[in-house]
């Protein structure tokens, strides 16, 4: 199987590990560290020798970091970890703060008088940072980099870097020649006046030369970086011998390889003015670039951009990922409704049972993150990580909320469905009709042209506002074309300042928990399109749907439902039964048929 059910948290090696790391603060005159969740490529996905802060501390979320001081140790969670995180560390030791309400600077300032607090320059940003320093001006406390990682001195069984083999992405998928790519972005340099752009994030450098890798679980990304010149070239620095002919001789004469460990010496010989990403870049490249004389100019990543915005072969090439991936769901549905009935079902069970009807298409390359499979109250652990030590039955009268997705070479998916598992109880389904209204609402929205995600998000949350309930997370995050799941800079939340464009892809997930009792999320993926003319030609937006996949009709209060989303749910459940019908035969053809019912 692709996904393991080992448990990663160690409770109880956070209060001796904490005590180690102290002493070797001490020892180098440090009063604190900070330990980020980001590797050197500030990538969200990290490799296994880069898990400093669950090997610290036992929490194995995907974001947050901790904070030491000599007298408490704070973990820095937002809302998507707050149950998480109190099951996962030794309370004792450390103290969750919930992040970003309360800033880093002002919980430092407000535990620590006086002394230096310690950070690695490669595992932050130049604009976290910068934010760093200027709260705490005035204060006695200052913050320096070190190159030393403490946390890497006192891990003595610490994994080797990955070495997962590069691969060719072929051009009918990626929709444009790695040379074209370079050569449009090359020129959008030259127009800004600038030399160079250094690329750190490992699906941008993916993207920008059409290849895939294997160094990170789940996300088919290669380490390394590269410089992207202002006439094309790129020197890219990687473990060489990740590499085969293949790669090489897809790569070309404009395509310079390196050893990774040369990148820091490269960067002193560069031109300026080179465009670092202030937000994405670790702060060791423009002090590198710096203090060798070298102009650096802040700018987004040349890659990002371009990369959210699919071309008409990723789009096409993702909806058909959905597909083969929605007949997938829809065989694992109707198992799901046979075999719940007479009990003996695990959230382990389901979880293999799902990879296994993927696995059956003879095309899944791997999931795209490890399944969250929560039963009855586990649901409510919004990333929910099902382990042998948690394994909970699938009991009848509960709710079963799966979170899941699948990495095709055609596409990326994620999809949440929320399923009865007999009768939960009218709250129950209360909760998921106002869920369910906030995903139509999305769904069906069309907005000025130029907005960020921030002003729709509030429409997923309408119903939920109303009846005094909110979810603490964003309505939807930016998904890559065979790439990492979770892809910036689109984001459909409070904080998204990046307008939605044609070709991005993202989610669409709200949700509702209730913590011991249980969770609620449904989620499709979304595409940005221009949308038809209307009304007064108005320039707008709209997203077409790339999941097709029922909702489960014995939650859904049909009297609480407007005539609009009623026509929008049958039409949608009418598009699923004409897409996944000729995908799929027997049992669960006739399950397809009654679960697309009309409502």
């Amino acid at each position: 199987m692709f996904q393991s059910f080992e448990s990663h948290a160690s409770p109880d090696q956070g209060p001796p590990r904490l005590a180690a790391l102290r002493e070797r603060l001490s020892a180098l005159g440090f009063a604190g560290f900070i330990i980020p969740r980001s590797d050197v490529h500030q990538g969200e996905y990290v490799a296994a020798r880069d898990e400093r802060l669950q090997w610290l501390t036992g929490f194995t979320g995907s974001a947050g970091f901790c904070i030491v001081l000599p007298d408490v140790a704070g973990v820095f969670i937002d809302g998507r970890y707050r149950t998480q995180v109190k099951a996962q560390v030794d309370l004792g030791a450390y103290t969750p703060v919930p992040w970003p309400e309360v800033k880093p600077g002002d919980w430092v300032k407000e535990k620590l008088t006086a002394g230096v607090v310690a950070f690695d320059p490669w595992l932050h940003t130049a604009d976290e940072i910068e934010k760093l320093e200027k709260a705490l001006e005035g204060t006695g406390v200052s913050i320096s980099a070190t190159n030393e990682n403490p946390v890497d001195t006192i891990w003595p069984d610490q994994p080797d870097a990955p070495s997962g083999k590069a691969f060719v992405h072929p051009v009918d998928l990626a929709g444009e020649s790695h040379e074209a790519k370079r050569a449009r972005l090359a020129e959008a340099l030259r127009k800004a006046g600038q030399r160079a752009a250094v690329v750190t994030l490992p699906d941008s450098l993916c993207w920008l030369l059409n290849i895939r890798g294997a160094d990170v679980p789940k996300n088919p990304v290669l380490h390394g970086f590269a410089v992207l010149h202002d006439d094309g070239r790129v020197d890219l620095f990687v473990d060489t011998a990740k590499l085969d002919e293949a790669v090489r001789t897809h790569l070309g004469a404009g395509v310079e390889v390196h050893p990774v460990e040369s990148f820091a010496a490269a960067l002193q010989t560069l031109t300026g003015p080179v465009r670092v990403d202030k937000a994405t870049a670790p702060l060791a490249v423009s002090d590198i670039l710096r203090g060798a004389g070298v102009e650096v100019v802040w700018g987004d990543d040349p890659c990002r951009l371009p990369k959210a915005c699919k071309n008409a072969a990723e789009v096409a090439a993702t909806r058909e990922a959905h597909l083969r991936d929605g007949a997938a769901m829809v065989e694992f549905l109707r198992w799901l409704d046979e075999a719940s009935p007479s009990g003996g079902l695990t959230e382990i069970s389901v979880v293999q049972a799902l990879e296994g009807f993927r696995r059956a298409t003879n095309a899944l390359h791997d999931i795209s993150f490890d399944t969250i499979c929560g039963a009855g109250p586990n649901g409510a652990i919004m990333h929910y990580r099902v382990t042998e030590e948690t394994n909970r039955p699938v009991a009848q009268n509960e709710l079963l909320l799966v979170d899941s997705g699948a990495q095709y070479l055609d596409g990326t998916t994620d999809i949440t469905r929320t399923i009865a598992v007999g009768d939960p109880g009218p709250e129950a389904r209360e909760c998921y009709t106002r869920v369910l209204q906030g995903l139509f609402a999305i769904s069906r929205v069309r907005f000025p042209k130029g907005l960020p995600g921030r002003d729709i998000d509030a429409l997923a949350r309408f119903n939920l506002w109303v009846a005094g309930q909110d979810y603490d997370h964003g309505t939807g995050h930016g998904v890559g074309a065979f790439l990492s799941v979770h892809e910036g800079p689109q984001r459909i939340s409070r904080v998204s300042e990046v307008p939605l464009e044609p070709g991005m892809i993202l989610s669409n997930e709200p949700g509702y928990y209730r913590e011991g009792a249980f969770g609620i999320r449904l989620e499709n993926l979304i595409v940005v399109q221009e949308a038809p003319a209307l009304g007064d030609n108005r320039a707008q937006m709209s997203f077409e749907t790339l999941t097709f996949v029922p909702f489960d009709r014995r939650l859904i209060l049909r009297e609480e439902l407007s005539p609009g989303e009623k026509r929008w749910l049958d039409a949608y459940h009418a598009e699923v039964m004409e897409k996944l019908a000729p995908r799929v035969a027997g049992a669960t053809l006739s399950w397809l048929q009654d679960a697309c019912a009309p409502i």
